[in-house]
């Protein structure tokens, strides 16, 4: 049986036991802990976690709603592959950001985000409110302060593409805000690592202006140019080795 992170089950008393051991079991599948390993027996889990098997039971079966695991006759529970993970779900991009650092899953979020936030900019510069418009410009001031140690760089820089998805005003790309913000503290983790930088504020405020005034096609391609210039550092990294 694959060794567990080690996590005392007091430390999710008070909270719902069998959400504590959706978060245990998840967080060990998705960071490859059961890799090469089966997936412990009911009784095996209720054991060694000490809770009972009827917890056990509703927290594998979440983890099979979320694409995680599947249960087949007479070979037991089993971890899906990863193409089979529901990768929009919001515990499972919670749990991806405790896998060990991984280029390749940096690319896969910034080709989504090639793919979603261009199209999503140039919607709220036709489409967004006064409101709408006051959210990207309060995530852009939190980017200023930031620059002076007065915000947190991460946070304000979330809050700006947040705010952008939102002033779409299409619910589809609203939805989209969970995988943006894992995707960013994906990215940011690594262009700070690889480059000791934080974002660029003046592609930011290109992305800022364009939709404030109103020019969508302006709007796309600056938000495409920051996420390419992203895409430039992944691929300089691959170089390098």
């Amino acid at each position: 049986m694959a060794e567990l992170t080690e996590l005392n089950m007091s430390t999710v008393m008070g909270r719902n036991l069998t959400y504590g051991m959706l978060d245990i079991l998840g967080k060990a599948i998705v960071t490859g802990q059961f890799d090469g390993h089966p997936f412990p027996t009911e009784a095996e889990l209720a054991k060694q976690y000490e809770v009972s098997r009827s917890v056990v039971r509703e927290a594998v079966k979440m983890l099979g709603a979320k694409g995680l695991l599947t249960a087949r006759p007479r070979k037991g529970t089993m971890v899906q592959a990863t193409d089979r993970w529901n990768l929009f779900d919001i515990d499972v991009l919670r749990w991806l950001l405790d896998r060990k650092f991984s280029l390749d899953l940096l690319r896969q979020f910034s080709e989504l985000r090639e793919a979603i936030e261009p199209a999503a900019a140039a919607l709220a510069a036709e489409a967004h409110s006064a409101d709408g418009l006051a959210a990207i410009r309060a995530g852009y001031a939190r980017m200023e302060a930031a620059e002076k140690d007065e915000d947190d760089p991460l946070e304000a820089d979330i809050a700006f593409h947040v705010a952008i998805l939102q002033a779409s005003a299409n619910p589809f790309f609203a939805q989209f805000r969970e995988v943006v913000t894992t995707a960013l503290r994906t990215s940011i983790r690594f262009t700070n690592r690889f480059k000791g930088r934080t974002a660029s504020l003046p592609q930011h405020k290109a992305v800022l202006d364009a939709i404030a005034d109103r020019k969508p096609k302006a709007a796309q391609a600056a938000m495409a140019e920051l996420i390419a210039d992203v895409m430039r550092l992944i691929a300089d990294a691959e170089k390098a080795g």
